[in-house]
């Protein structure tokens, strides 16, 4: 399985004219793996850092420091890929997933304990919409696990959870994650 994600990413903005360019079209340049799931990757598509957002700025906010969060105030666009569970599970233990939480630079968002449900039990401080592009994946909550395939979609409020993709084949989510308090 690869590591390489799909992820393309195309930045559109109004030039001097106020007409419309593409002026970034490629693979998006933040991408993260997980040593311990190959096939794992989470590319970093576009983030504000402050609502309402500034549409004139053209700068690439994606080339600055890392997390799993928006900034304060801010929005974040990213797509994951989650390789087939049978890929790593069994060999993920505390060190693999914190390791993979700092990497992320989130590691306050890591929920793990030997008696979680999934190794990965995560919880921010955000409003997350969650759309299935590719594949099925199961959400695992505290008390319950939701199954979904390509075209669901899931608004996660700030709640402990987990992804486990317990089919034979990737599955790729678009996230669009807001910085919310409560």
């Amino acid at each position: 399985m690869s590591d390489k994600p799909k992820s393309v990413r195309r930045i559109v903005v109004k030039d001097e004219n106020d007409k419309s360019r593409c002026i970034m079209d490629g693979p998006a340049p933040d991408v993260r793996t997980d040593p311990a799931r190959p096939g794992f990757a989470a590319t970093r598509i576009w983030l504000t850092r402050q609502t309402p957002a500034h549409i004139s700025e053209v700068k690439d906010p994606t080339t600055g420091p890392h997390t799993l969060e928006p900034p304060r105030g801010g929005s974040l666009c990213r797509v994951v890929t989650f390789p087939p569970d049978a890929v790593w599970k069994g060999r993920v233990g505390a060190k693999e997933v914190q390791g993979y939480f700092s990497a992320m630079g989130s590691p306050g968002a890591s929920t793990y304990s030997p008696k979680a449900p999934h190794p990965y039990m995560q919880k921010t401080r955000t409003l997350d919409f969650c759309l299935v592009l590719e594949g099925e994946i199961t959400l695992v909550l505290d008390t319950e696990e939701v199954q979904l395939k390509a075209g669901d979609t899931v608004v996660q409020r700030g709640t402990n959870h987990a992804w486990s993709n317990r089919s034979a084949k990737p599955c790729v989510i678009a996230f669009s994650s807001h910085d919310a308090t409560g």
